[in-house]
């Protein structure tokens, strides 16, 4: 009598075809970790960046500072971004950036100029950041300029960094800041303030304006100029509003 197959017999080829179908897992593979490279001669420039923070406060005076190095004869500045985190930070409008320092756990190259894009939570959450507040407080108090863009003035005066200062802010949030820090010195009208280290701006597009203030500050006129023709900024100082505290 003949014997009917069993069904393994017909499992095992059907186990081993699926076998021969199924891709073999790639094992993961850490992505070797590229800091940036400084340049010991410039200025190293060091923006604070977190989840919302917004693209134009960010981007503009990014622009700007890292323009700095096809500029000849002028001590030109490093860019870089420090966050909470190496993780990839989502701004508002979407865009991922890639930290290159996380300021909670790296030691951080020597900050000459920090600079604070505003970022969605300005207004509430973020000032209850203890741990960014602290690394505000500390590189502030290395640092040679502190620049705001737009809301990153409140995270500036909630490290109390705007006492006896005169500040501005995103032209809308002036009440919600005087509100919040009766004490300060807060000023409308103008798209920037520089008094001391500190300069704090309006934000949105005029962010340019703000880093090339600063550009001019330190470099002059003719080299401003320069930087905002490389991106077809309009420059004059004498045009715009804004408030030097001598």
């Amino acid at each position: 009598m003949q014997q009917k197959p069993t069904a393994s017999f017909f499992l095992l080829p059907l186990l081993l075809f699926l076998a021969s179908c199924t891709p073999t897992p790639t094992p993961d593979v850490e992505v070797p970790r590229m800091l940036p490279e400084l340049d010991p001669d410039r200025y190293n420039v060091a923006f604070l960046v977190m989840d919302g923070v917004y693209n134009t406060e960010l981007t503009a005076p990014y622009d700007i500072f890292q323009h700095t190095v096809f500029r000849d004869s002028i001590k030109g500045m490093n860019t870089f971004l420090v966050a909470n985190s190496l993780n990839p930070v989502t701004t508002f409008e979407g865009l991922r950036v890639l930290p290159d320092y996380n300021y909670l756990t790296d030691s951080l190259p020597p900050i000459d100029i920090l600079v604070i894009p505003s970022a969605e939570h300005h207004l509430d959450s973020d000032l209850e950041d203890a741990a960014m507040i602290s690394f505000v407080q500390e590189a502030a108090a290395k640092a040679q300029f502190v620049t705001s863009h737009c809301d990153g003035a409140f995270v500036l005066a909630q490290a109390g960094l705007l006492n006896d200062k005169v500040c501005t802010t995103f032209p809308s949030d002036v009440a919600a800041m005087r509100h919040r820090f009766p004490n300060l010195d807060i000023r409308e009208g103008v798209l920037f303030v520089h008094d001391g280290k500190y300069i704090t701006s309006a934000g949105g597009a005029r962010s340019f304006e703000a880093a090339l203030y600063l550009c001019e500050h330190l470099y002059g006129a003719a080299v401003a100029r320069r930087l905002a023709q490389g991106l077809v900024i309009d420059w004059n100082l004498a045009t715009i509003p804004h408030l030097v505290i001598e």
